[in-house]
């Protein structure tokens, strides 16, 4: 038994159609995302059901269909429309910014290339932070292999073949073994363990109406996740543009090219730099990922 809900809303004229599909094309082999033309099909468990997200895009408008393995849906059109707009950045009020950096002599070069850019989100912030914390200090290619592999182990397939990626009630009961088989450090591991755990029992709130502040106070109570860690939580589960991401390579090695420097900024330096562009500090960092598309931000 099947059920199925869609909603549909409009586009910017402005809006980045490539930055969105390439954003859940990092896994080549399309265990859990898959992009056929202007067609995404993604796999979730949402709330213990097997569900896949079909969002396409037009010139100016989308469409989100929920197929859900149940007779009751775990989201009805009421709730598709609000995830709609989030998966797509459309609430991100890039407008202002770019209105008020389009002749700053740094911004406006990286305008030129990337106008309309907004932050393509994940369909949870659970989804947000697994991410973040499966990809500290390794290469994308090499998360994304780690998160297919615990996806493979722990996730679950929905009636079209997609899979699902699993949700915190299933990585809560996850043991740890389990993950160092996917290719997870034991600290990661502890530490994605450990956040599901808190969600369970309420020790946690990652829901979408969250405040960022927040959320950012108390993830960083948690051994494992760091300034970084939460700074990329933030701009993709919650589309917060200020958080500061100065400690990422890309960033800073993409800013060494922007500033035309001899050497990569140092941390404190980009810190510095980024600083002076509070709230959209985590946006400009996003420009900046896109001066190399290949990053795959």
């Amino acid at each position: 038994m099947t059920a199925t809900y869609s909603v549909t809303t409009s586009l910017p004229s402005t809006f980045r159609h490539r930055d969105f599909l390439a954003f859940h094309q990092r896994d080549k082999t399309e265990l859990a995302e898959k992009v056929d033309g202007n067609l995404l099909r993604k796999g979730m468990l949402i709330n213990g059901v097997t569900c896949c997200l079909s969002l396409e895009l037009n010139d100016n408008c989308a469409r989100l269909e929920l197929d859900a393995d149940a007779e009751t849906p775990p989201l009805d059109n009421a709730s598709l429309m609000p995830l709609l707009i989030h998966m797509l950045g459309l609430n991100q009020d890039i407008e202002t910014f770019e209105s008020q950096y389009h002749s700053h002599p740094e911004i406006s070069r990286l305008l030129a290339h990337h106008s309309g850019l907004r932050i393509p989100q994940t369909v949870t912030p659970f989804e947000a932070i697994t991410w973040a914390i499966t990809g500290q200090l390794i290469s994308v290619e090499a998360a994304v292999s780690i998160r297919r592999r615990l996806i493979e182990t722990t996730g679950k397939p929905h009636s079209s073949g997609i899979w699902c990626s699993p949700d915190p009630n299933t990585l809560a009961a996850t043991d740890i073994d389990t993950y160092r088989s996917c290719g997870y450090s034991n600290s990661k591991a502890t530490t994605i363990q450990r956040v599901a755990q808190m969600l369970v029992e309420n020790e946690l709130d990652l829901s979408p109406s969250a405040n960022p502040l927040a959320v950012s106070r108390d993830l960083l109570s948690i051994k494992g996740v760091g300034p970084w860690t939460v700074s990329y939580t933030l701009l993709r589960g919650f589309g917060y543009l200020d958080g500061s991401l100065h400690g990422d390579v890309a960033v800073r090695r993409n800013l060494q090219q922007l500033l035309g420097c001899d050497e990569k900024p140092s941390e404190k330096e980009t810190q510095a730099w980024l600083n002076d562009f509070s709230p959209w500090r985590a946006l400009v960092a996003a420009h900046l990922w896109a001066m190399q598309s290949e990053q795959g931000y």
